[in-house]
């Protein structure tokens, strides 16, 4: 062989030509069926690393009628959330026997929609999805084609398949709730300005917050941060963003007993525009957010935060998938809503 050739991919022929058995018997033995003897299977084994064999895991799966692959789409790894997500996602798949191949969308429609196609002409065995939420659905083309679907994080309404969300609703109630406890009266809420529902749920969870404690929601109380991510930023959300919507809001004289944040990213500009101000929290006013991200204990003062429990989704998620890929389990589709939990910390003066 002329060397820096590329080698010849090692087939289970050659190590059956190598230990003298038939191909069949060396298939059994590297799968750990029964009918070979340990000391066969061992000296196969042996035969198959020296020679540097890897099964075909495709040929396989045409003959078992399964990939054992499951398709995961999400919007921006960047989010410290679904960066848990798919790691909880691909340890419980691993656990099952199943790979993960990972589709970015970008909140793009037209990459959401490559990853569709790409879906269903790879032929994977199911797919978990945080979709888009644009104005069109790709992924009823996916059921059509018979791929089971589970959608994570967000809610497609059109769409009858199983759901596992963050209850986004309860974890904003909680968090205003907390800040109305502590004696705010005045509270702003910074929310990023994506048309999706886990926005849409947090606003309302601050909105029914502020009435069940008879405080009126104003002109103004909720500010939408203009977000960055179709414009492939490293990250998903700028503070900067967060900071500019305050420094601009206490030019105008109007200093909030509390503020209640979208995620702990639009936190970090907000402390900036305080302490510009000369404003101090807790002791001006609190500060609330919502994600509870490895940075967030770290700040100056400690932020108060709503942790999401991405591990618990995904695992629920990748269940209740092979469940619906494997035949167990029943129709209707399921929506589970996983609960958030309050965690307070010094800038709410706890």
């Amino acid at each position: 062989m002329v060397e820096g050739a590329p080698r010849r991919r090692r087939t289970l022929q050659d190590v059956a030509n190598e230990v003298g058995l038939s191909a069949n018997t060396v298939s059994r033995a590297l799968r750990g069926q029964s009918g070979v003897s340990e000391p066969t299977r061992e000296r196969i084994r042996r035969a198959a690393e020296q020679l540097g064999y890897v099964p075909n895991v495709h040929a396989r799966s045409l003959v078992l009628g399964s990939h054992r692959t499951i398709g995961l789409v999400i919007t921006n790894v960047s989010n410290p959330f679904y960066a848990e997500l798919i790691s909880a996602i691909e340890l419980r798949a691993a656990e099952e026997g199943y790979h993960i191949v990972l589709f970015l969308s970008e909140e793009s429609p037209t990459r959401e929609l490559a990853a569709a196609e790409n879906v269903i002409q790879s032929g994977l065995d199911g797919v978990i999805v945080v979709p888009v939420q644009g104005p069109t659905n790709p992924w009823h083309r996916v059921t059509r084609a018979g791929v089971p679907l589970v959608v994570v994080n967000r809610r497609l309404d059109d769409l009858e398949v199983d759901t596992v969300a963050t209850d986004n609703y309860a974890g904003a109630r909680a968090a205003t709730a907390h800040v109305i406890d502590q004696g705010a009266r005045s509270i702003v809420m910074l929310e990023e300005d994506l048309p999706i529902t886990t926005i849409d749920q947090r606003i309302q969870g601050f909105q029914d917050a502020l009435a069940a404690a008879a405080l009126p929601c104003e002109e103004g109380a909720v500010l939408m941060v203009p977000t960055r991510r179709n414009d492939r930023v490293a990250l998903p959300w700028q503070a900067g963003d967060a900071y500019r919507l305050t420094v601009d809001l206490l030019a105008r004289g109007h200093r909030p007993d509390a503020f209640v944040v979208g995620n702990d990213y639009f936190a970090l500009g907000l402390y900036r525009a305080l302490r510009e101000r000369g404003l101090r929290c807790p002791e001006d006013t609190f500060v609330v957010g919502f994600g509870d991200y490895p940075f967030a204990e770290f700040l100056a003062p400690p932020l108060s935060t709503v942790r999401l429990p991405a591990a618990k989704v995904g695992n629920t998620a990748v269940d209740l998938l092979l469940g619906r890929i494997r035949g167990e389990a029943a129709a209707p589709a399921e929506p589970i809503l996983v609960q958030p939990e309050l965690v307070t910390r010094e800038s709410t003066g706890v």
